[in-house]
């Protein structure tokens, strides 16, 4: 047990980390707006000509890069884009289902952008659907959103709950791939979430207001609070589809160990998928967030490394449904015994 005890507390804290992770990413969509801005106002050179509220962005600006950077009008442009697509560190990225709307849209293979969707596409195929729980923006919103709706069912005002077809989403896929081909304009982007949520901070730092498409990201806001828990991610996401797709056969999964599992239901409640991490219920949707393990109070769930979910394994070993079954035979063996 001393030796698991050091483990168990990384696992409990992964959950913690993977906060960390979408705060860093939805600051970092913050933040690229007011650099833009700022390498705009350097460039011209005309600071005595700023307003007020113009200088107060430089100010602070040229305070925060100050000591990474001589010539921020040059040097700043190593981070540019969104979660989108965008160049880190002069690697070129893109979110596979921008790579796939621009081929439908174009009616052709430009593989230079392809290229650009090979490593998350690589990392999908290995971690499974990681983007939506580490690093989408609209997950550090939409798991937001959860935790009011759970205050809300705490002070009696009841939320959605309703349950669909998790294959619509497959369906919006093949949908916004196709209406993109057709209309010649990646329409599948209207309707994706991080994609929305990165145009539209923009939008709303470096040009004063918001477009249209934050009406769009606040219906799926209701539709989650009212409509589905965590709807939209679970049943309309075309993103959300693709990666799971890709990640069907991931090397990395969760898997409980039946030895130390109580059957306590609380990863299942965590699961803002609808998973059965109590019953082994994974599947192709799991997108490795760690919510269930961090809900374990047994550390019966741990990552492992296998290309397919391992059969249902019944009930935990330490669980009441468990020990009744095993006290009924050794009952009906002590039975046997003495009729024999």
């Amino acid at each position: 047990m001393a030796d698991k005890r050091p483990a168990f507390l990384v696992r409990r804290h992964l959950n913690k980390l993977r906060w960390v992770s979408l705060t860093l990413v939805f600051a970092m969509l913050i933040l690229l707006p007011y650099l833009h801005i700022y390498q705009s106002f350097e460039a011209a050179h005309a600071y005595d000509l700023l307003a007020q509220s113009e200088k107060r962005i430089f100010d602070v600006m040229e305070t925060l890069t100050a000591p990474f950077t001589d010539d921020p009008e040059e040097d700043l442009d190593f981070i540019k884009g969104t979660t989108w697509s965008g160049t880190f560190w002069g690697f070129k990225l893109s979110d596979p289902l921008a790579a796939a709307g621009q081929a439908a849209a174009g009616l052709n293979l430009h593989w230079p952008f392809l290229i650009t969707a090979l490593i998350p596409v690589l990392l999908t195929a290995l971690l499974g659907r990681f983007y939506c729980g580490w690093i989408c923006p609209a997950t550090f919103i939409y798991e937001l959103n959860s935790n009011f709706a759970s205050w809300l069912r705490w002070a009696g005002i009841k939320t959605g709950n309703r349950q669909f077809d998790k294959r619509i989403k497959y369906a919006v896929l093949v949908m916004g791939i196709l209406l993109s081909g057709v209309t010649g304009s990646v329409l599948v982007a209207g309707v994706y979430p991080p994609a929305i949520l990165g145009r539209e901070l923009y939008y709303a730092i470096a040009l004063g207001g918001f477009g249209s498409g934050i009406i769009f990201f606040l219906a799926t806001l209701l539709f989650d609070l009212l409509v589905a828990r965590r709807g939209f991610c679970r049943y309309l996401c075309p993103g959300g589809a693709l990666y799971s797709l890709i990640g069907r056969y991931r090397l990395l999964r969760i898997r409980r160990d039946v030895k130390t599992c109580n059957d306590c239901a609380k990863c299942d409640v965590a699961c803002e998928f609808g998973l059965r991490p109590m019953s082994d219920g994974f599947g192709q949707e799991c997108n490795n967030c760690t919510a269930c393990i961090a809900a374990c109070p047994t550390d019966a769930l741990s990552f492992t490394l296998q290309p397919v979910d391992g059969p249902a394994q019944g009930p935990g070993h330490l669980g009441r449904h468990f020990r009744r079954a095993q006290t009924d035979a050794n009952a009906d063996t002590r039975t046997e015994v003495h009729g024999t």
